[in-house]
């Protein structure tokens, strides 16, 4: 059974988020899970400017690599409370597989970052549905399966009941032990949500 982690990640935020999720899922007896990148639509001049580090290896998706998974996770950074333009153009080119409903009742789950606290932590996991729901994927959120992490008080901590996220700020703060402990926790969870559906087909 495959799990794969389609993600975009321009400063390494989602990226952190999305390998701890692929140990998560790959720590579920029977899954495989896999890491692609989904294409950057900015140039590199434009990427300069914005001071982006240069990309992972991690293997470039097409959309229609998405048809092999057996679940999916989506990852992206938010813009304006939104997924990133980035993905979007990604989930844009998915039409073909749309149409033959190719994606329909398969499982997905999301995970992003933002850059504050008030930068769209649920409302860009609210809005990412609605490509989920077009393609009549399940959508499977983490809830509070995560336990007493989901009320800590002490620390900031990214992530909601939709998914894990975490806090960019300015850019220079990366992913918490309790994010990635999420992270890790979403991807074990959904692997075994996938697994069963996927078993009782």
């Amino acid at each position: 059974m495959n799990d794969g982690v389609r993600y975009y990640s321009m400063y390494g935020h989602v990226e952190k988020l999305a390998e701890e999720i692929k140990k998560g899922a790959a720590s579920v007896e029977g899954v495989e899970a896999t890491l692609w990148q989904v294409p950057e639509t900015l140039s590199e001049e434009i990427l300069g400017k914005m001071s982006a580090p240069t990309k992972s290896d991690v293997p470039i998706i097409t959309s229609q690599d998405l048809a092999e998974a057996d679940g999916f996770m989506f990852g992206f950074p938010t813009r304006f409370g939104m997924m990133s333009a980035q993905f979007k153009a990604f989930m844009d080119a998915t039409g073909g597989l749309w149409r033959t409903q190719q994606l329909a009742g398969k499982p997905a789950g999301i995970f992003y970052s933002t850059g504050s606290q008030g930068g769209g932590q649920e409302t860009t996991a609210l809005t990412a549905i609605t490509q989920l729901v077009h393609h009549g994927m399940i959508f499977v959120p983490i809830g509070y399966s995560f336990g007493a992490g989901m009320f800590e008080m002490e620390q900031v901590k990214g992530g909601s009941p939709y998914g894990a996220g975490t806090y960019a700020g300015d850019g220079s703060r990366m992913p918490s032990e309790l994010e990635l402990a999420q992270a890790f926790h979403q991807g074990k969870y959904f692997a075994g949500i996938t697994k069963k559906l996927k078993t009782a087909a």
